[in-house]
């Protein structure tokens, strides 16, 4: 199985505002969880977290979750399994201390699940 690591300009802009340590300890962990994955996904997926989403995303599951880096440093990506291709793709999306993460976390997950997490409040009005 392929891994591949692709970052967004988010998380690119949060790893350059990090100190040298903490840059290294970011990659380190992405790494580390990365190179984990063929052969032991489970322990990888333990180490993730899934924050609550606003709504429920009409029956789709979340491929969203945080990855805590440090005792004040978390990293928001998604982890997209893909069989066809025999790969999994790790999507980084932000850098974060655990006061923002939250807030972050909400972020991403509006601005990737918009019209999903939108859907049932306009059906709702409609109706």
């Amino acid at each position: 199985m392929d891994v591949l690591i692709e970052s967004t300009k988010g998380f690119e802009k949060d790893l350059g505002k990090l100190s040298e340590g903490d840059k290294a300890a970011v990659i380190q962990k992405i790494n580390d969880c990365a190179s984990l994955f063929p052969t032991q996904k489970a322990d990888v997926y333990r180490k993730l977290r899934r924050l609550g989403l606003p709504s429920n995303l009409n029956g789709y599951e979340s491929s969203l979750y945080t990855l805590r880096v440090s005792q004040k440093l978390s990293v928001v990506l998604s982890v997209d399994e893909d069989p066809i291709f025999g790969q999994v793709i790790f999507t980084l999306f932000r850098a974060v201390k655990h006061d923002d993460l939250d807030q972050a976390y909400k972020d991403v997950a509006e601005s990737l699940y918009q019209g999903l997490l939108h859907y049932d409040r306009e059906t709702a009005q409609i109706s």
